[in-house]
């Protein structure tokens, strides 16, 4: 569905990443690991051009999506961004009620909508957040928990129908109860969607993902600038329990990152 093709991404003249050749299945979590600075959460983002709200952002290489370059001429990057959704780190509500935060992306897509009402509920069920909050709709986004947040976050994503959802540490600022409420969720989204969630939690990406992608930094000698470079990527499985290169055996093993 998704996958990268000889991708670097760069600030301005600073190349953050460099070389990326990744492959998304449908129906699948993969995970994006590595330690600070090594380029994940870039990567993410130029999967559904984000990175384009940067100035000086460019990438080269392709992002393929169901057989089209998003970065081609012509492409629209908000519609882009409709159909590869993302969820960031910290959860970030409208200033609305429960409601209008899941209906805002259709109104403002003009997407075709027999009933609002309806897709709210959908969105919300989905997210594993319509019972909680089904008696209180009309009541501000900001009432809710972190994890509720999140939760709500996840569906006003929902909304608008995307094919692929982007998580950038949706955990990070959840405790342990609501992160493994957005885990369990993760199961079950994968059934109508492919997920990309960048981590720094090891354990995390053991317990969801089908496979996993592990990047490290390369040290410029001459100016200190680090560029992530994809080290490996295979099933977890294969990752955590038999990895190809000594770096990623590293990593798990804890002796660096």
């Amino acid at each position: 569905m998704l996958r990268c093709e000889d991708v670097d991404v760069y600030y301005g003249s600073f190349r953050a990443v460099t070389g990326v050749d990744l492959e998304f299945g449908t129906h699948e979590i993969t995970a994006l690991i590595g330690p600070s600075g090594c380029g994940k959460s870039t990567v993410l983002r130029s999967l559904n051009r984000m990175n384009d709200l940067i100035e000086g952002a460019h990438v080269s290489g392709k992002v393929v999506f169901l057989d089209e370059d998003i970065y081609a001429a012509g492409v629209d990057p908000i519609e882009v961004r409709r159909r590869i959704g993302m969820v960031f780190q910290k959860p970030n509500p409208f200033p609305k009620s429960i409601y209008d935060n899941i209906a805002y992306g259709p109104r403002v897509t003009g997407m075709k909508v027999d009933s609002m009402d309806d897709l709210v509920e959908e969105a919300l069920t989905k997210a594993a957040l319509w019972a909680e909050v089904k008696d209180k709709l009309k009541q501000s986004a900001f009432g809710l928990s972190g994890g509720q947040q999140q939760r709500l976050c996840i569906a006003r994503t929902i909304a608008v129908k995307p094919d692929v959802i982007l998580m950038d540490e949706p955990c990070s600022a959840l405790d342990p109860i609501a992160t493994m409420r957005i885990e369990d969720l993760m199961h079950e989204l994968r059934r109508d969607y492919s997920i990309v969630i960048v981590t720094h939690n090891m354990q995390q990406a053991a317990r969801v993902a089908d496979r996993t992608a592990f990047f490290t930094a390369q040290v410029d000698a001459t100016n200190g600038s680090r560029t992530g470079v994809l080290v490996e990527y295979g099933k977890t499985a294969q990752i955590f329990e038999h990895p190809r290169d000594q770096r990623t055996e590293d990593y798990i093993s804890g002796r660096f990152g």
